[in-house]
């Protein structure tokens, strides 16, 4: 028996199988854009944990934050003992994102948190209930986050009734047959059928859809949300959380849009692998909720912010926003010259490095989840770990570090052309 064959029945007893497990490498150590497993093989990550370690793994001016950090204290919970990186962390945060007006910010622990607080702070403000999101959207797998997320399995099925007065419209995707104007005109004839915009106090969306697809928001739609928005007074509230950190060649994808949201979740990018998340916006609608009405025990963790002040040098320092436009470039390019020799490709798409392929089955060019999974096994098998996407399950996401060595994403080029072109034997 393996070490991977006994940890695998040891997870199997002890855990529960509600916990998804997309490969069966446990890792042992990782640096930059590498993983080496329990039994010695290494694997180039084109993961990041999600779009968590944007600046790799172990970034060694994260490492030392976070060292200083532990030398000096762990844990007070900044609502009883307060600290000053906290404090700064939020002034740096309010200085850099989009939107000419005075913000303010909470941390908290993980993405599904940062939404949450969000749609809190956007009722306490408008004083309304209803909040609208589209469908592909992921939002997290708290209750409200499960109810804003469009896609039932498996964030939804089996877990019985969702909050009320959410409501979905179509994400535009032209792919998909679905226009700018068709979801436009989707959400007026949700505010005439189905719910009064006036007691809407949320639209929430994602810049560039994550698990639905990496398909990135058309400027022309998101301007027009946001004077729907200014018409009926309703929050416009962006989650940043897979965009944010230089992930889209910009800190925030809302930049490539010229569009402020009102308020901006954000986790994953901002702790460089450590647990930290965040809601920033406009001042006057962030102190809405009255003393005591947000936080958390680990909100606005010592580590994770010291770790998030790193994340946000690094970026500036080694113009991470720069090379994730490089990156998705040279990508993209490869993908195209794949796709002369593969059919089955039928989009490439994403701002940044936070890019996409679509495959299609060649036969009646419906979309292949089994296709896009083959290409996963087969690339892992040549050691490269790849993360499908899509409500149809047919899209592989690309998410390696911003930081990773050209050598190795060379070499993870080869890998991908050379998985997929097998995958069609």
């Amino acid at each position: 028996m393996t070490a991977v064959t006994s940890l695998t029945d040891r997870k199997n007893a002890a855990i529960s199988r509600g916990v998804g497990m997309t490969t069966q490498i446990y890792a042992d150590r990782a640096e930059n854009s590498e993983i080496w497993d329990k039994e010695g093989n290494r694997y180039i990550d084109f993961a990041a944990g999600i779009a968590v370690v944007n600046t790799g793994h172990r970034h060694p001016r994260v490492i030392e934050a976070v060292k200083a950090q532990l030398d000096r204290f762990t844990h007070t919970c900044h609502q009883v003992v307060p600290y000053e990186n906290y404090v700064e962390l939020a002034e740096r945060l309010n200085a850099i994102l989009p939107g000419d007006f005075a913000k303010k910010t909470i941390f908290v622990t993980t993405g599904a948190e940062a939404v949450e607080n969000a749609v809190k702070i956007a009722r306490a403000a408008t004083g309304r209930q209803a909040v609208v999101a589209f469908g592909g959207g992921f939002h997290g797998r708290t209750f409200m986050g499960m109810a804003l997320t469009g896609k039932v399995v498996p964030y939804k099925v089996g877990f019985g009734a969702m909050p009320a007065d959410v409501f979905h419209v179509p994400f535009p995707v032209e792919l998909q047959g679905v226009s700018a104007d068709q979801s436009l005109a989707a959400l007026k004839r949700l505010f005439a059928a189905d719910v009064d915009p006036n007691r809407v106090a949320a639209i929430i969306i994602e810049p560039v859809q994550g698990e639905g697809g990496f398909y990135p928001v058309p400027t022309s739609f998101i301007k027009a949300i946001r004077e729907i928005c200014d018409q009926h007074g309703i929050l416009l509230i962006a989650d940043e959380v897979q965009t944010g950190f230089a992930r889209t060649g910009k800190l925030f994808a809302m930049e490539h849009h010229g569009v402020a949201a009102d308020l901006v979740t954000m986790a994953k990018g901002l702790g460089g692998g450590f647990p930290i998340a965040a809601v920033t916006g406009r001042a006057e609608v962030m102190d809405a909720p009255g003393p005591g009405g947000l936080g958390g025990t680990y909100a606005g963790s010592p580590m994770g912010v010291a770790a998030a002040h790193a994340v946000l040098d690094i970026i500036e320092d080694e113009k991470l926003c720069e090379r994730a436009e490089q990156l998705g470039g040279r990508l993209k390019q490869r993908l195209a010259a794949i796709a002369e020799q593969a059919p089955e490709i039928v989009d490439i798409r994403g701002p940044g490095f936070m890019n996409a392929v679509e495959f299609n089955d060649v036969k009646t060019n419906l979309p292949s989840a089994d296709f896009a999974n083959r290409v996963r096994l087969i690339a892992l098998e040549k050691g490269l770990i790849l993360l499908t996407c899509g409500v149809h399950g047919n899209v592989i996401r690309f998410l390696a570090p911003i930081t990773i060595q050209d050598a190795v994403f060379a070499e993870a080029m080869d890998i991908l052309e050379a998985s997929i072109l097998e995958a069609r034997a």
